[in-house]
Parts: C-alpha cells; structure tokens; sequence
C-alpha cells in the first residue's frame, strides 16, 4: 500500500505547489499591470495638458514627437497620416490621397495597437482565476482516494482514521479557491481600467480628428521631422551608390 500511496501524495503536494505558482504570477502581473496603468495615466495627463496647451495642430506636432505615453502614439499616428510637404505641389500624388480616410484608419488602428499593449498579460489572469478551483478539486479528488486507500488499510473507518485524510485532501480545493478569487479580482479590476484608458483614447481621437478637419485633414511636416527625413533619405541613396 505504501507504493500506492506515495504517487498519491506526489500528485496532491504538486497541484498544492502549482497552485502556489499560479498565486505569485497572479500578484506579480497585478504589480505589473498597476505600474503599467499607473504610469500611462500620469504620461497621457502631462500630454494632454500640454497638448491643450499648444496654439495649432501645427504647433503641437513637436510635442507628440517628445511626449512619451499612449495618447501621444495616437497623436504621432494622427501627425503620419495628414503630414504634407512644405511647399506641395498641385500636382504632387500626395495631394490626391483622401487624407480623411487615413487619419481616420490610422487612428482607429493606433488605438487597437495600444489595446493589445495593455490586455498583455490579463489573459492569463483570467485563466488561473477559472483553472484554479477546477485544479484544487483535482487535487482533493485524489486526496480522498489516498484517504480511502488509507482507511481500507487500516480496516477501520472510525471517526479517526476518515477525519484526518479526508481534511488534508480538502486543502487543495482550498488553496485554489483562495487563489481564484484574487485572480478575478484582478482581472475585473485592469479590465475595468483597461476600458477607461481605450475610451479616453477614442475621445481624444475624436478631438483630434475634429482639429485635423479645420485644418483640412493637413499639416505641414515639423521641420525637425523633415530635416531627419531628409538626413534618411540622403543616407539611403549614399548607401545605394
């Protein structure tokens, strides 16, 4: 019986230590993500402050290029998207492209990109919080069959002998349903601020959106911008001779 038993134990001790694991993965990307989150609100807040602050689209366009944080990657989707020569000719291809068409695609696609950067990590949150009692009544289950091994061996089924077992195989759907709960928990939490950070970013497209259409969906190209896509431009031909 004691070869019986000892894979018995082995399995209930490691759904106990892969629950432990799913514990601290669970706290470490909750501190993970409440730095994330923390730090791309005080990065959008000082942007857009300054962003409001500026007195044209044109003007502004330096900022976005500077500014770090989400709300400024769709600001520089936004400047891509409607940029223009500074002197562009009538004739120029450029100017037949339906500049509304693609800052409003170029947006739109910006804001997807940063979705994805911030649901990184929630899914597997979301995993443990409904593996994790499933996991600890596994555990339990093969607790209990260890128990009644236990017990037919012994020949006895006193209040002794059942009680013992059959509370220590108990502890696994314990364990696991003490780690679910923080699990959800967090994830609610983070999807919860995950939609407000994308609705934010959706209002401040609009916004954007609206400047851009006073201005007829072009700006003129940031000087600095243009000297290093010039600077590129040049080093790309040198390296093609």
């Amino acid at each position: 019986m004691t070869l019986l038993a000892s894979p018995l134990e082995s399995i209930e001790s490691a759904v106990i230590w892969l629950l432990v694991v799913f514990s601290v993965v669970t706290w470490g990307l909750a501190l993970l993500k409440a730095v994330q989150f923390g730090r791309l609100k005080a990065q959008d807040r000082r942007f857009h402050k300054r962003f409001w602050a500026a007195s044209s689209l044109d003007a502004a366009a330096e900022l976005s290029e500077t500014q770090p944080g989400a709300a400024a990657r769709v600001a520089q989707a936004g400047y891509a998207a409607i940029q223009v020569g500074e002197a562009p000719q009538a004739n120029d291809l450029s100017q037949a492209i339906n500049h509304q068409d693609r800052l409003e695609r170029a947006l739109r696609q910006q804001i997807v990109r940063e979705r994805r950067s911030l649901e990184t990590g929630l899914a597997v949150v979301a995993s443990i919080g409904s593996t994790s009692p499933f996991i600890g009544l596994f555990g339990t289950v093969w607790g209990i069959m260890e128990a009644l091994k236990g017990i037919s061996a012994a020949g006895s089924a006193s209040l002794e002998t059942v009680a013992g077992p059959i509370g220590a195989a108990l502890v696994a759907t314990g364990v696991g349903i003490a780690v679910a709960v923080p699990a959800v928990l967090v994830y609610n939490y983070f999807l919860r601020r995950l939609k407000l950070t994308a609705a934010d970013l959706d209002d401040f497209a609009h916004d954007f959106y609206s400047l851009a259409q006073k201005s007829a969906f072009r700006v003129l190209i940031h000087p600095t911008a243009h000297k290093v896509a010039t600077s590129g431009n040049a080093a790309k031909v040198k390296e093609a001779s």
